[in-house]
């Protein structure tokens, strides 16, 4: 199913690559989108997690690292991918005040998870456990060859929609400015709807799939409450820039939580916690009113 919906979503970016090419340029632009879209699938499925990590700035790092927060880090995900039958991957640091963490890779033997010095700053090492089983899901569902992929065509969608106000649009097509407009407008709204369509049940599966891999779903849960709330207060430059790797993060790292919206990649975080904390067997309502904020108890990690 993976496999299926991976094809599906390249073929529909790939077709809106394409039709934004015919918009600026006609049948040759056309043309020349889909070779350039073909070979941005192959270099995408090769080099796309190397892209986003150094887009980051993310540092590898292991055991021997000189702080023991990171020790630490790298020694529960090391333990967690053990008893989920996975092969270890390389494990990052961003440097970034913000609390987030993402997964990258074509497949659980060529993956990575990475992590902001925010997010090791505030949690503890329960919550922190919970979180990497969440990445560790997504490198065994092989969602992180969609995510990355995506986010690589993706924000090449939106390069090519803006250069329609340059071209001025396909004159042969009658579009002229208001068309230009329209394509750099519209262009990107459709690949990012593309994005989401697969990305809120993308994130709950792997919610479902990390909790059994920590054994405690009330971890992540807690986890998600303290992520949410620095996410919505800390601004990440680098996310700014580049929003369309926002759906890699656990959470949306543009802005606070809210209901299921139409334009959020990520489901509302307090759903989330809700399923979560039902696996417990635990009451949601119960669970809010003791969640720490992000400025609280920061545990061991602080």
């Amino acid at each position: 199913m993976n496999t299926l919906r991976t094809f599906m979503l390249l073929a529909t970016l790939t077709a809106l690559f394409m039709g934004v090419g015919f918009m600026i340029g006609g049948t040759a632009g056309m043309g020349i989108a889909f070779v350039v879209a073909a070979g941005m699938n192959v270099f995408s499925y090769w080099n796309s997690d190397k892209m986003v990590l150094r887009m980051y700035k993310a540092q590898e790092v292991d055991e021997n690292h000189n702080s023991g927060i990171v020790r630490r880090y790298v020694q529960s995900t090391r333990s967690l991918a053990q008893n989920a039958g996975m092969p270890s991957p390389k494990i990052y640091v961003i440097e970034n005040d913000q609390p987030n963490a993402f997964a990258t890779g074509r497949n659980p033997e060529n993956a990575a998870v990475a992590a902001t010095t925010g997010l090791l700053r505030i949690l503890t090492e329960e919550e922190l456990a919970g979180v990497m089983a969440h990445e560790l899901a997504h490198v065994r569902n092989r969602d992180t060859l969609t995510m990355t992929i995506t986010a690589t065509i993706a924000g090449a969608i939106t390069m090519l929609a803006n250069f329609a106000m340059f071209f001025g649009g396909n004159r042969n097509n009658g579009g002229g400015i208001i068309g230009a407009i329209a394509i750099m407008i519209l262009a990107p709204m459709a690949a990012g709807l593309v994005q989401m369509a697969i990305s809120r049940g993308r994130e709950y599966e792997a919610d479902r799939i990390g909790a059994e891999i920590c054994g405690h779903p009330e971890w992540l849960a807690s986890a998600l409450a303290k992520i949410s709330n620095g996410a919505a207060r800390i601004p990440n430059p680098t996310a700014e820039r580049h929003p369309e790797t926002g759906q890699l993060m656990i959470i949306n790292p543009l802005s606070g939580g809210g209901r299921d919206k139409l334009f959020s990649t990520h489901p509302a975080t307090q759903n989330r916690i809700d399923k979560l904390m039902a696996m417990t067997g635990s009451t949601p309502a119960s669970f809010r009113q003791s969640v720490p904020s992000a400025g609280g108890n920061r545990g061991p990690w602080g």
